[in-house]
């Protein structure tokens, strides 16, 4: 998942209520922004959220919170169902100015879907949607959000370090041997990682390899292709770090059979 940089130019999208859209395999949405709050639930594939700040990995289970005005694009890994509901600017319950990945309770997962739902049934009243728009909010209020996030560094040595991992997740050299790549010694590295995405280097690796697992999973590799392909030594390290991260294994992401049962 590479990153992007922002654009001069970003165009302004006006919503007004929910959508339901599918978004092929690779599928894009341009860099935009919205005059209202967003939360997108990807009820089927994998969306990545991009940002001047760094990109975010959504799967299924998940929803991303996008504040008014923070300007964003999307992709889709594996064929995606992006549901999306919006909220004006004055209702703000995680009360955050960048995109925040949470955890989906299955209550939250119905309202959105009963929300953005275009089937044969009769049409929700808008005192229905109303009524429905109040419980996810009170869900928005209670659930956890999540590490998600892969911070961009801005830096020329850092971004050649995740040009270098992007490419090649699994690559195995340490941050001395990254640094004779990009001309920087392991400690000037260690140094801007920690100043520049507030992680160390391992864990910003980590969370690199988790991102691009999510994309190879969507697009049907099988769970020891995956962890091989994402610098894992052995299946069951990958399994642990991806449950820890995602609140499902690896297995049950890819057979599409939801969280395991103590999941959030």
């Amino acid at each position: 998942m590479p990153q992007t940089r922002q654009p001069a130019a970003v165009r302004r999208h006006h919503l007004d209520g929910p959508t339901n859209v599918e978004l092929a395999h690779r599928e894009c949405i341009d860099w935009h922004d919205h005059t209202v709050h967003q939360l997108i639930h990807p009820s089927r594939g994998v969306l990545q959220v991009s940002t001047a700040m760094g990109a975010w990995a959504v799967p299924p289970h998940r929803a991303v919170w996008i504040p008014a005005g923070v300007p964003h694009s999307h992709r889709a890994h594996g064929v995606t169902r992006m549901r999306t509901l919006v909220f004006n600017r004055s209702v703000d319950p995680l009360s955050v100015d960048r995109p925040t990945v949470l955890a989906v309770t299955p209550l939250l997962r119905e309202v959105i879907v009963a929300l953005t739902d275009e089937g044969p049934g009769p049409a929700l009243t808008p005192q229905q949607c109303r009524n429905l728009e109040a419980v996810a909010l009170d869900q928005l209020r209670r659930v956890d959000a999540l590490p998600l996030h892969l911070p961009a560094p801005a830096d020329d040595r850092l971004r050649a370090l995740a040009a270098l991992l992007h490419a090649d997740p699994a690559d195995p050299r340490t941050l001395a041997g990254f640094g004779v790549a990009v001309g920087a010694s392991e400690r000037t590295l260690s140094r801007l990682f920690r100043r520049e995405t507030g992680m160390g280097f391992p864990q910003w690796r980590t969370q690199l390899r988790l991102h691009h697992s999510l994309t190879l999973l969507a697009a049907g590799a099988s769970v020891t292709t995956v962890s091989t392909a994402c610098g894992y030594g052995n299946p069951s390290a990958f399994i642990e770090a991806f449950r820890h991260a995602f609140g499902t294994t690896p297995g049950r992401y890819r057979n599409g059979t939801g969280p395991a049962p103590d999941a959030t």
